[in-house]
């Protein structure tokens, strides 16, 4: 990229001509190493050697979204990390987590999250969350070499539609396959290694017009329920103090619950449990 600059001090035409809302478009031009999708790499499958993030819930509330995470990161059958942030603002209104290789979750998220602002810089307005969706899944088709050597990303998405003409029926939330493909999912859904036990709890729960408060207590139960039977799934450490990453989106923007309120809140459904194992 050095190389590109003119000895007098210049900025490559690319920085000075007719921009593009698209943050990721004028990484493309401007420096494609950085894409995460765009790297080389050996041949083989690389999946054993990465860590992988785990399990991400979220659900439609009456006033907008919750997402929920767990902290636990794994690579085979060993724990890599036990604090891993997986569940992110998007911008102000919106949310995303991850699921898969953990690296490269993490660095695709960072860099929606400067899509997100450099749309809104360019054209003084805030994408739709429709624009906002389909931006993530153009993104994830990008990493789709990568994917198939094992290094797959599969987020979700969610948020408060601004544009909804109905308040109560402002949160959405989107999931993705590993080609990027976009689907809008009603009520709930979960992704990560323990989605499967995480989605059959909140089937038997959920139902529509949750308020925020019911729905982080529903998300929280449903990590604990993805964690005793997902090995890659880590539960409540009343230990070491990792709880899982609780956020909320809705007409007043994103909130995160404070680590004082992801404890209590997991502390008490782990008494619930062993006052009750079966659920």
């Amino acid at each position: 990229m050095a190389a590109g600059f003119d000895p007098s001090g210049r900025l490559p035409d690319v920085f000075t001509s007719a921009g593009t809302s698209s943050f990721s478009q004028f990484l493309a031009t401007a420096a494609p190493e950085l894409l995460p999708g765009r790297r080389p790499l050996p041949p083989g499958v690389s999946a054993d050697v990465a860590p992988h993030a785990t399990t991400i819930v979220t659900l439609v509330t009456a006033d907008g979204v919750v997402m929920a995470g767990d902290r636990r990161a794994t690579m085979g059958n060993l724990i890599a990390n036990r604090d891993v942030e997986k569940v992110h603002p998007a911008d102000a209104y919106s949310l995303i987590g991850i699921a898969g290789t953990a690296g490269i979750g993490i660095e695709l998220m960072r860099l929606f999250q400067v899509e997100l602002e450099h749309y809104e810089k360019m054209e003084g307005a805030v994408l739709s969350l429709d624009g906002k969706a389909n931006r993530l899944a153009s993104m994830i088709r990008n990493n789709l070499g990568a994917a198939l050597q094992g290094l797959a990303v599969v987020p979700i998405f969610a948020g408060f539609d601004l544009a909804a003409t109905d308040a109560a029926k402002a949160g959405r939330l989107f999931s993705f396959d590993v080609t990027g493909g976009p689907y809008e999912t009603t009520g709930f859904d979960a992704i990560g290694s323990g989605s499967l036990f995480a989605k059959a709890a909140l089937k038997k729960r959920y139902r529509a017009g949750l308020s925020s408060a019911e729905a982080v207590r529903l998300a929280v139960e449903a990590l604990y329920d993805a964690a005793d039977d997902d090995t890659a799934t880590g539960g409540p450490d009343l230990t070491r103090r990792i709880f899982p990453i609780v956020m909320t989106a809705t007409a007043a923007g994103t909130h995160r619950l404070t680590d004082e309120e992801s404890a209590e809140l997991a502390e008490a459904v782990v008494a619930g449990r062993t006052e009750n194992p079966g659920g």
